[in-house]
């Protein structure tokens, strides 16, 4: 019997579906997102904080709890765990879903460039807002 599928918010670097796909993984209907109540804080990798007002971008597709479980189960997103989120779709619907988030977000003053801007090319390619993609530093 196949794996049930799951909507999985992404944020990160796995918002570009040719990532995911050269993983060996099928995301379903992606879709423009955002998540509200929530900052995105970029270290060695991004990662949500908790803000009153804040509002992330991100895009919402459908795994498998399988291929989730591949996803996740890589040494360098390991330290990632799901949590449940209300995502706000461009259509103006509300979904609930997963999320993936490191428990210990990095530090204010860590960075990391090259993932800033690997970040943002993606950002741009699948459609999330100009000055959000600016803002991804």
């Amino acid at each position: 019997m196949p794996s049930r599928s799951v909507d999985v918010f992404f944020y990160g670097l796995f918002m570009g579906e040719e990532l995911v796909r050269g993983k060996g993984l099928t995301p379903q209907r992606p879709e423009l997102a955002s998540v509200d109540g929530f900052t995105l804080r970029i270290g060695q990798r991004a990662a949500l904080v908790p803000k009153p007002g804040g509002q992330v971008h991100g895009v919402l597709v459908s795994l498998t709890l399988a291929e989730l479980d591949r996803l996740y189960a890589e040494p360098s997103v390991q330290q990632y765990e799901p949590q449940a989120v209300l995502v706000n779709l461009a259509t103006g619907d509300l979904v609930a879903a997963l999320c993936y988030n490191l428990v210990e977000p990095p530090s204010p003053a860590e960075r990391n460039p090259e993932y800033a801007s690997r970040l943002r090319a993606i950002a741009r390619k699948v459609g999330l807002p100009p000055d959000n993609v600016a803002s991804l530093q």
